[in-house]
């Protein structure tokens, strides 16, 4: 049972300024000395490095879709413990989720799951009175969501904040907080959203304290966490990285024909496939032996989810991170090695100036050993992006594209690989603006269900390359399967 207060920060839409207030509380309430833990609804990678400066604890995400409603209150109680407060950042509109799946992944969805109060934040910029008809709606329209309070943002003046004031009383929505416009909380976007926060930390250190000072100033602190202590308590157990490898159930039998045309050639049959030597059924979280996995990090590799990295230790492995753009070899002892994802496209000169790590990471894949490369990790393996030369691990260029891909997938592994037999149902998302030319190899990765049917990515020898990005919580084998084939590779 849990009953750490919390708050879920939703909004009418994007660009509200859910981030602003959410980051902006996260540090109030951190500066008043509270543990305060981070949370963001969806598959974002952006947004918890903003949470993780405000509250010093690691910003963790919460997608129905992903890992299944039946995970959001463990994943969540895992997060929060110990803490005294919990703040949720929602995503997109407050009932937007993914696309043709009703409330599936979205923040409402996520508010239900955590019997948690909202605080809805609206962009009062260019409305009077009709900002009352706009809550009343929100407040209104799933009686199962309580929004508990209203946060009006870019307010332009006192009469300006005296006319929405006037409106919500009679909505009966209290106003917990007034925000002027702040140009010192902006921060910067690109192609793919905000700037990361390992490519401008100091000005991003300066924008949380900015975003904490704004939300002191403006909110009412003390109504907020009275709000908090209204949620409901959580009858779920935490989440646990040890007990999930133990509890998850053994891969799936390879099917006759999974129904996706593998590049050059007809359906696949899968219905040979030899049994895994080196998957045991059930087995028990290993001792740390010394077993090394080099994870991708620094500025161009900032994506990923706190989950991965304790599962791959509760399943005996020791991560060392290292930063592709700085250092010239893998750790040493390296068995394996995960790249994530993140922009490698903004810093593609620099990384094929390193060409002693481009080499080394060519050669431990060549070894055979495990390779795990997600999105960015997916690029730096190709022949070349955008002209400059990468690992040449595989046999692809990639190139920046001006259309933008983006949304979840439902998917099946098309090719037994470190990650998973074929067979193998998960889910996933993409985001990206490149290109990968081919986009699968002679063994795909996954075949992609839905929104559309196609086949993407490459498994080779030890090497497993794809755009979609999963979360292991949701398939604990995953990262099982990994530290046994490093183990025996």
């Amino acid at each position: 049972m849990s009953s750490v207060p919390r708050l879920v920060i939703a909004a009418p839409s994007s660009g509200s300024g859910k981030t602003t207030v959410a980051t902006g509380l996260m540090a109030a309430f951190a500066a008043r000395g509270l543990a305060v833990s981070p949370h963001k609804v969806g598959p974002d990678y952006i947004d918890p490095g903003y949470h993780a400066l405000a509250t010093g604890r690691v910003g963790r995400n919460l997608d129905a879709y992903l890992c299944g409603p039946e995970l959001i209150g463990p994943l969540f109680v895992h997060g929060a413990r110990g803490c005294e407060l919990a703040v949720v950042e929602g995503v997109m509109g407050m009932y937007d989720g993914a696309a043709g799946e009703g409330e599936l992944a979205s923040t409402a969805q996520v508010a239900k799951l955590l019997r948690a109060p909202v605080v809805l934040v609206v962009d009062a910029s260019s409305q009077s009175r009709s900002v009352a008809a706009l809550v009343h709606g929100f407040a209104s329209w799933d009686p199962e969501v309580r929004v508990g309070g209203v946060i009006l943002n870019k307010v332009a003046s006192d009469r300006h904040e005296a006319l929405l004031r006037e409106a919500l009383d009679a909505a009966g929505v209290p106003v917990l907080g007034v925000l002027r416009r702040a140009p010192q909380v902006d921060t910067p976007s690109r192609h793919l959203g905000l700037v990361p926060v390992a490519e401008r930390r100091a000005a991003a250190v300066e924008a949380v304290a900015a975003m904490g000072a704004q939300v002191s100033a403006g909110c009412d602190l003390e109504g907020l966490m009275a709000l908090a202590r209204s949620a409901g308590a959580l009858s779920c157990a935490a989440w646990d990285a040890a007990e999930a490898l133990v509890s998850s159930p053994p891969p799936p039998l390879p099917s006759p024909t999974l129904g996706f045309a593998r590049a050059g050639g007809p359906p696949s049959s899968l219905g040979a496939a030899p049994p895994d030597p080196h998957r045991p059924e059930r087995p028990r979280p290993q001792t740390p032996d010394g077993l090394k996995i080099a994870v991708a990090g620094g500025p161009a590799f900032t994506f990923s989810y706190a989950e991965h990295t304790e599962l791959l230790t509760a399943a005996g492995a020791e991560v060392v991170v290292f930063d592709p753009l700085r250092d010239e070899q893998l750790p040493d002892g390296t068995r394996g090695l995960v790249i994530g994802g993140g922009f490698p496209e903004v810093y593609a000169a620099e990384l094929s100036a390193n060409e002693p790590l481009r080499k080394a990471v060519g050669a431990l894949a060549e070894s055979g050993a495990p390779v795990a490369a997600e999105c960015a990790g997916l690029l730096y393996l190709c022949r070349e992006l955008d002209g400059r030369p990468m690992c040449g691990v595989l046999d692809a260029s990639a190139r920046m594209s001006e259309r933008l891909t983006l949304g979840y997938r439902d998917a099946v592994a098309l090719s037994d690989s470190v990650l998973a037999v074929a067979g193998t149902r998960m889910r996933g998302h993409e985001f990206h603006r490149t290109v990968v030319e081919p986009g699968s190899g002679a063994a795909p990765a996954w075949g992609v269900r839905a929104p559309d049917r196609r086949v993407e990515g490459f498994v080779q020898q030890g090497v497993h390359a794809s755009y979609l990005h999963t979360h292991w919580a949701a398939e604990p084998g995953v990262a099982r399967r990994f530290v046994e084939r490093c183990r025996t590779s």
